[in-house]
């Protein structure tokens, strides 16, 4: 397996204040990839890394639906389900991933208000998995919902929720304005609140005392 730093395209790093493994240094979120497929092993791998996240009960309310760039027509589907301005970059990707939370916990039909948080972790651990692959995740709020819902029969208990691109970042130089203007975005700097508008203690806004001497 690739660590971030063997790969060629691992010019972008975060710089952070405390030292941190260098996984969390080198993911991004990328405008530019390679327009090329994804080998099944890293996929399967990614899928695996998120299927071990924590969550609430062990419920594990999220499920993905993917499309391989391959698989042409299924990849097209998916790409009209994004929204238009995601739409031209989303299609180099090498696969694309929709996104869905069970509302209620299976076994007592009860609200699982913290759904939407094990989602997020999990497409955490397949975003730091695709970084340790070489690859990387960028993760979309521009859905069309309505038609996620129609065209893949989404149950009504599960709401679609988000998209995923994965792949491997463009190295080549841009070619277009278009693009030219992505790479502006994915070689710009990355930048964080600090810790003490973060982190707070004895009430809300009030940076805790750990917070204020960080940085």
């Amino acid at each position: 397996m690739r660590t971030p730093d063997d790969d060629r395209s691992r010019d972008v790093v975060n710089d952070t204040d405390y030292p941190v493994e260098a996984l969390f240094r080198h993911r991004w979120s990328p405008y530019r990839f390679e327009p090329r497929g994804v080998e099944t092993e890293k996929l399967l791998r990614c899928l695996e890394a998120a299927r071990w996240a924590a969550s609430s009960y062990n419920e594990q309310p999220w499920s993905w639906i993917i499309a391989r760039r391959e698989e042409t027509e299924a990849f097209e589907t998916m790409i009209g389900c994004l929204a238009e301005p995601n739409q031209g970059w989303a299609r180099n990707a090498g696969a694309l991933l929709l996104t869905a939370t069970r509302g209620t916990f299976a076994g007592n039909g009860q609200p699982n208000r913290v759904a939407l948080h094990d989602l997020g972790l999990a497409a955490a651990h397949l975003s730091l998995q695709a970084t340790a692959e070489g690859l990387q995740v960028h993760q979309m709020a521009g859905v069309n919902l309505s038609r996620v819902r129609v065209v893949y029969e989404i149950p009504e208990d599960y709401e679609p929720r988000t998209a995923i691109a994965i792949g491997y970042p463009a190295t080549d130089p841009p070619e277009n304005d278009t693009q030219r203007e992505f790479e502006k975005r994915d070689r710009g700097p990355r930048n964080r609140k600090p810790l003490a508008e973060q982190v707070f203690a004895r009430k809300f806004g009030v940076a805790a005392e750990i917070a204020r001497s960080a940085g």
